[in-house]
């Protein structure tokens, strides 16, 4: 089952959800204040580690950024 990454409007407060996919459409209820909440983008980065031990990014940049080095964008 995939997770989803939820904010809730009315508290703002950011929550996940394991969910099946056929509800990955639907408002899930804020934790906090019971809100109906929309599902939000979600951000992730991959690395993958050379031989030597050296971990770089997959893709050639971070997830958030056209950068080649995540020690420039600090995230």
């Amino acid at each position: 089952m995939p997770i989803y990454e939820y904010i809730c409007p009315d508290c703002k407060t950011k929550f996940e959800l394991m969910r099946p996919l056929s509800k990955s459409g639907e408002p899930a209820d804020c934790p906090k204040c019971k809100h109906p909440s929309k599902r939000t983008l979600s951000k992730f980065a991959c690395f993958i580690t050379d031989e030597s031990g050296a971990t770089s990014p997959v893709g050639g940049g971070c997830a958030g950024c056209a950068s080649g080095s995540c020690n420039t964008c600090h995230t």
